[in-house]
Formats: C-alpha cells, structure tokens, sequence
C-alpha cells in the first residue's frame, strides 16, 4: 500500500504526523510518499490549508492534527 504524505517545509504539525506515520508503519506495511505541495499548484490549492494531509487510494485518511489511534485504523481498513 502507498500512503500519499502532503507536507511542506517548516511545519510543525507536518513533523508530528511524519512520526505518526512512522509509528503506524512499525505495526501495518505500507509505503510512504512525501510531497512538498510547494512543488505543484494544485497541490498548494487543494491542501494549502489542511496539512498534513494523508491519502492512500484516492482517500484523505486524516489531516491537521494526525493521531496514531485515528491513523491506525483507518489505514488498517485499506490494506
């Protein structure tokens, strides 16, 4: 499974969810995309304001504040 990990530099929420998905990661296997949404426009408009932003199959799994309990499960649904 891949999970999609819309970030940007200097953000703190950012840090906290990479160590969520991290922690995850130990337990389920998947594969962690990072992506800058400075890189591209559209990825700048569509997640400006959410991130971090976490999506796997087309499906925003969790944004903003990112918990292990909440991540956990719902990617644990998708594999």
């Amino acid at each position: 499974m891949i999970v999609e990990f819309y970030t940007r530099p200097d953000c703190p929420l950012c840090e906290e969810a990479k160590i969520m998905l991290k922690l995850v990661q130990e337990d389920q296997s998947f594969i962690i995309e990072e992506k800058n949404i400075n890189e591209r426009d559209e990825w700048t408009e569509e997640f400006g304001l959410m991130i971090p932003v976490i999506k796997t199959g087309g499906e925003i799994i969790q944004y903003g504040q990112v918990d292990y309990p909440t991540l956990s499960k719902r990617l644990q649904k998708n594999t």
